[in-house]
């Protein structure tokens, strides 16, 4: 017999199956020796009152035996001579567009112009070394995408676009721990992403797709408004009647074309502000109302959002025990974002912490028509460039001193490899922006006592949090507004934010074409 329960207990009965067991015998009247197995469902913790509780939906085998299912990729039939799509990127938009692609009898042909996910770690070693910033070779561009290096957070609010749990069973198929279909807030690591995103291409490679990398596409061939097929930095040309656009938030470039090619693009406002790092434990006690976690509760996150002037001021990407990553993606700009491995176990914890921008607020940068959002975040980029002494060093203040503009004698040790420089931040944003993460951060002290410390300090700046421009597309077809065709996907087109939505777009993506070829 199998019973669901749901339960509240403390972390240790959640975290040690012998307690979990004894406490669900002691509450139902079920005879611990008849429990043969408890199957967590899903899991959340909550931290509103003193003493932290764990909420747990259960399945209880009673007298039954359990077998557990493995879970391996799907079986399909080889797509090597089907129709072809061009899957421009290969991050989680591109990869399970790829996928789906396979699922349809669709040949995915994805080209991608970073390398794979192996070769990155030597570009990655680079920019934080030796300070040198390859355009195609990245933490944004290669094999993964952005996601592959940060940090495989999976939670979506975009419940309403796709079904989320086939993501995440497709990524335990391939190699993620089962608890990402459990956790409330699920999550890879950027230390096991590498391997499942290897996985991935060689099940994509197995059933007949191809997958290209070093191949920078640099120009769409259009013919009376209907895409051709797509041509690459070394004038290799690859045909194909559908391209599916997932190149991300950062591909400046590919934006950059369309425009130039009259290919109708909007600009879209972002959110752009600085990374903010505190030591986990005490984000730990703030959270759990606690002198120490103990070790059956995970190193807490934090989520924050407060109004200053009518402006949104919020916590972005979140990353306990994680580090701060230089993510620049050409040389002449300072970019930060933040990872975690899988374990979390870093002792310092890090947050985006972004001003809520606007479409008046980049009336200076007009002249650039679409572009305007995409220039004004460049230029912030270069700015913190240069404060920060013209290397991928980052221009820092400890978090009370940024709050009174005095500009830090020395600053606190930090996980961002490139190291720090002194400055007042002041000079990186525009003064509405300044004042406006001022004005946030002493309302987070309020809340979070304990948060606004000059131990913590302030990195700038954090500006790749969403696309600066979105490629519109019919609302019914997927497809550009004017080119036949050409479908604009994920983050980089503006219709997803993080792994779940953009891999969800891809395949929906994949869907309006196989829907396209069964009526044509």
């Amino acid at each position: 017999m199998q019973k669901e329960l749901q339960l509240r207990v403390i972390p240790e009965v959640a975290a040690q199956k012998d307690e979990l067991k004894a406490y669900i015998s002691k509450t139902t009247e079920i005879d611990v020796s008849e429990i043969n197995h408890i199957e967590i469902l899903k899991r959340s913790i909550d931290a509103r009152q003193r003493q932290v509780k764990i909420n747990l939906k259960v399945r209880v085998y009673i007298g039954e035996a359990f077998e557990e299912e493995k879970v391996t990729p799907p079986k399909f039939e080889k797509v090597h001579d089907k129709e072809t799509v061009i899957i421009v990127g290969a991050g989680p938009a591109g990869l399970f567009a790829a996928l789906k692609c396979i699922e349809l009898g669709l040949k995915p042909v994805v080209l991608d112009r970073g390398k794979d996910v192996k070769s990155r770690i030597k570009d990655l070693k680079n920019i934080n070394v030796n300070h040198v910033v390859n355009s195609d070779s990245n933490y944004c561009f290669g094999e993964g995408g952005a996601g592959t290096y940060s940090d495989g957070k999976l939670y979506t609010r975009s419940k309403k676009r796709g079904d989320v749990n086939q993501i995440l069973e497709l990524l335990v198929a391939f190699g993620a721990k089962k608890d990402i279909l459990v956790d409330a807030h699920p999550h890879i690591g950027t230390n096991k992403l590498p391997r499942i995103i290897a996985k991935i291409r060689e099940f994509i490679l197995e059933y007949g797709g191809e997958i290209h990398f070093n191949s920078k596409v640099t120009d769409l061939l259009i013919e009376n408004d209907q895409i051709n097929g797509v041509q690459l930095a070394n004038d290799e040309v690859f045909n194909a009647k559908f391209v599916i656009l997932a190149t991300g938030h950062s591909a400046r470039d590919i934006f950059e074309l369309l425009h130039k090619k009259g290919i109708e693009i909007e600009a879209k406002p972002i959110a752009i502000g600085v990374r903010v790092e505190h030591s986990q434990s005490l984000i730990d006690s703030i959270q759990y109302n606690c002198d120490e976690r103990g070790e059956y509760l995970p190193p807490a996150p934090y989520k924050i959002v407060k109004q200053v002037n009518e402006r949104g001021v919020y916590s972005f990407c979140m990353c306990p025990g994680g580090v701060v990553a230089a993510c620049a993606t050409k040389p002449g700009e300072v970019v930060t974002n933040g990872w975690s491995g899988s374990q979390r176990s870093r002792p310092t914890a890090n947050s985006g912490i972004v001003v809520e921008l606007e479409m008046d607020d980049f009336k200076e940068f007009e002249e650039y028509g679409p572009l305007k959002v995409m220039e004004f975040q460049k230029a912030i980029e270069k700015k913190a460039w240069e404060v920060a002494g013209k290397t991928q060093k980052v221009p820092a203040q400890r978090l009370v001193d940024f709050t009174k503009g005095i500009v830090s004698k020395d600053l606190p040790n930090t996980s961002y490899t490139p190291g720090l420089t002194s400055a007042n931040l002041q000079e990186v944003f525009p003064d509405f922006m300044y004042e406006a993460l001022k004005n946030g951060f002493l309302k987070f002290g309020k809340t979070m006592k304990g948060y606004l410390t000059n131990e913590a300090v302030v990195h700038a700046p954090e500006s790749r949090t969403s696309s600066p421009v979105r490629i519109p597309r019919d609302h019914k077809t997927l497809e550009h507004v004017r080119i036949k065709g050409l479908f604009p996907c994920g983050e980089g087109a503006g219709y997803a934010g993080g792994i779940v939505s953009a891999a969800i777009d891809g395949r929906k993506c994949v869907e309006a074409i196989k829907n396209y070829s069964m009526k044509n």
